[in-house]
């Protein structure tokens, strides 16, 4: 089967379908019938044919059909680990970051507005 979806260009819906596209092709490669996987998953044969369909379908059904399948070691590529590197746990003297922050726009130093020019 085709696998050329462009992750980064692709719409969200184009991912989803190409997703489920290969679960499809995980389950027919294992030879395992939908209704086997939707039970041993614990989702309903609707969703494998969604699955089949390449139709999106939920996170969590999306989860438990990949743990079915045995691909759980898998599902921790989907993202990189978020843990800070050495370098910046220096930079920011061994403290984790716990929030984000807007942008830092340089502006012009505050003053009270009534203050006297020399000359």
């Amino acid at each position: 089967m085709n696998h050329n979806t462009d992750f980064t260009t692709s719409p969200s819906s184009a991912i989803a379908a190409a997703l489920c596209r290969r679960l499809e092709e995980i389950r027919l490669s294992k030879n395992i019938s939908q209704a086997e996987l939707a039970r041993q998953a614990g989702v309903s044969r609707s969703t494998m044919t969604r699955i089949a369909d390449g139709r999106s379908i939920s996170l969590d059904s999306f989860i438990r059909v990949a743990k079915a399948l045995g691909l759980a070691d898998h599902l921790a590529a989907l993202l990189p680990d978020p843990r800070v590197r050495p370098v910046e746990l220096v930079r920011h003297e061994g403290e984790h970051r716990r929030r984000a922050s807007g942008s830092r726009r340089k502006t012009q130093p505050w003053t009270w507005g009534d203050e006297e020019e020399d000359g």
